[in-house]
């Protein structure tokens, strides 16, 4: 791959990334409260007769719904909270995405030499190095987001800015509380590995499809709104599969990245949340993940796909 191939997806992954996060992140917010501990603060009040006719009112801890989650967060704090963390969003999502996709498409090119040119164990490999190079490049950017999404305040209220969140962890924890979740997200290779793997190999499918069904072979090469669409398709469908599968991490690492947490490391969150919680917390905020994650991962990897096509000529 030349250095103008590089730049070309270098600048694809940055657009798509960018584009997807801008358009999805109210959900973004809405599923890191809902994988938090302080969610358990919603109570719920039931109102209960005693034998002696007093009427007492105990209180629930219970975990709201997405749909109720969003209703307090706007009764609350106002619309502008669906928007908390945008801001390193955006600073760190155009990098991120772009590291990723230069990375996967380089490493994916010089295993090409090695393995059959893309093969299962290509995309695997590749998929793996990329979201390690990516994730251990912008995790303080995601630590930041995390914390600016759990900073939870009434209307009126000042909220606290990006770099009063820096100055406040360096502070309290240093430079290593930066890298905080970190191992959490390493576990979550496993769901990019999962996703692209699936996604290319549909996608190598549909090509199939398209050159057998193809009269002339220069027609081959011209991309129609049918091929953007498959295109979709593969990436819902492969994200959806590999989110459902991994998602326990992404709860893991919320909770290793809030302010004053008992959590120490991944084995022991992940110990700590079934003793207490039990399993079904490690799936906490799944639906809203999965209602935000397949419309982002469509709208970054069709992005990606167009801008590349575009630029490619």
């Amino acid at each position: 791959m030349n250095q103008r191939d590089t730049l070309v997806h270098l600048f694809a992954g940055g657009c798509g990334g960018t584009v997807g996060a801008i358009l999805t992140c109210p959900l973004e917010v809405v599923k890191t409260r809902l994988q938090s501990s302080s969610i358990t603060l919603y109570i719920s009040e039931v109102q209960l007769n005693t034998m002696n006719g007093v009427s007492v009112n105990p209180v629930t801890r219970v975990s709201p719904g997405p749909l109720r989650c969003l209703k307090m967060i706007l009764q609350k704090e106002g619309p502008r909270s669906l928007f908390r963390g945008l801001g390193p969003t955006l600073v760190g999502v155009a990098p991120s995405r772009a590291i990723y996709f230069a990375a996967y498409s380089n490493c994916k090119e010089a295993l090409s030499n090695v393995f059959e040119p893309d093969s299962f164990q290509v995309h695997m490999i590749s998929a793996g190095v990329a979201g390690f190079t990516s994730i251990t490049a912008t995790n303080p950017i995601w630590f930041i987001k995390t914390r600016l999404q759990l900073d939870a305040r009434n209307r009126g209220e000042r909220r606290m800015s990006a770099f009063e969140c820096i100055r406040k962890v360096y502070k309290s924890e240093g430079f290593k509380g930066f890298y905080r979740g970190m191992s959490a997200s390493y576990a979550g290779i496993s769901e990019t590995v999962i996703h692209f793997v699936i996604y290319e190999s549909i996608k190598q499918k549909l090509m199939e499809y398209k050159s057998a069904s193809a009269i002339d072979e220069e027609d081959e090469s011209v991309r129609e709104p049918s091929d953007f669409a498959g295109i979709m398709m593969a990436a819902a469908t492969s994200k959806s599969c590999a989110t459902s599968i991994a998602y326990p991490h992404e709860v893991i690492r919320t909770r290793l990245r809030e302010e004053g947490t008992k959590y120490r490391s991944f084995f022991q969150t992940f110990s700590l949340l079934v003793r207490e919680e039990g399993y079904r917390s490690l799936y906490r905020g799944l639906i809203t993940h999965l209602i935000r994650q397949i419309p982002n991962t469509v709208i970054t990897l069709t992005t990606y796909e167009v801008v590349v096509y575009l630029l490619n000529g």
